[in-house]
């Protein structure tokens, strides 16, 4: 009787007290490691609009590396940075390189934003004429291209591409340029504060950058999130029209 009784022990089911329990430390645990790893080594993060065309289109989905710069508590993602327990500084800061294209929490809005590093602390950066000019040097652009795209609003817009490289950036890259008298073609010249970043977009006439008195200003380090590294696919599509550039179709794992 006393074996068969063990045996009984043995096989019989846990009560549904103990199932919960056990799912409820599973997915305890589980989210935990997606916070962490959410927070300190990668985050996904979506475009939403044309302020860094050609590089990114709209609807591409990309992975940032967290570490690149240092951890802030705007490295927290679900809005977790709002808690009040965690302060501002940063811990394993690292300066970024000019020509980055980095996620960074406006400091004047609260919005994430992605831009392309321009100024770094020390650097004076203007806009003469449509012309970037970065401590008092002319960046040379080379055209490469002209077309129409369509912006999400629908409207229609001619562009000229050229492709810039900056100084010490290791890889030119592409901007568009509508004219070169527009609203943020002429600039006073920024000379960038310590622990701060200056920021623009590649689509230069269509960007709320670090120009603008609208843009998020020289943002501090404390507020960068991430380096962009891929682009890991993109659902974003238009539909074939004569004369007008539509993204490409195969857009997966794209190297910035």
């Amino acid at each position: 009787m006393t074996k068969n009784k063990a045996d009984k022990d043995e096989t019989e089911k846990p009560s549904l007290g103990q199932r919960i329990w056990s799912e409820v430390k599973f997915f305890t645990g589980l989210a935990s490691v997606m916070l962490v790893f959410l927070t300190f080594i990668w985050g996904h993060y979506k475009i939403p609009s044309e302020s860094m065309l050609p590089t990114l289109e709209v609807g591409d989905h990309l992975y940032v590396s967290k570490y690149a710069y240092g951890f802030s508590r705007h490295s927290a993602p679900f809005g977790l940075h709002k808690l009040p327990f965690l302060k501002e500084g940063k811990i394993f800061s690292k300066v970024p390189e000019r020509g980055d294209v980095a996620v960074f929490r406006n400091p004047k809005n609260d919005l994430v934003m992605i831009k392309r590093v321009a100024g770094l602390p020390g650097d004076k950066v203007k806009v003469h004429r449509g012309r970037l000019y970065i401590n008092d040097v002319i960046i040379e652009r080379e055209p490469i291209d002209n077309y129409l795209y369509r912006e999400h609003r629908g409207r229609k817009i001619g562009v000229d591409v050229y492709r810039e490289q900056w100084p010490g950036e290791k890889e030119s890259h592409e901007i568009y340029e509508q004219t070169d008298a527009g609203n943020l073609d002429d600039t006073e010249t920024f000379i960038i504060p310590p622990q701060t970043v200056f920021f623009m977009g590649d689509n230069r006439d269509n960007s709320t950058d670090s120009r603008a008195t609208l843009g998020p200003g020289f943002v501090p380090f404390t507020h960068l999130i991430g380096r962009a590294e891929f682009m890991m696919f993109s659902f974003k599509r238009c539909a074939k029209e004569e004369g007008l550039r539509c993204p490409p179709k195969r857009r997966i794992m794209l190297r910035l």
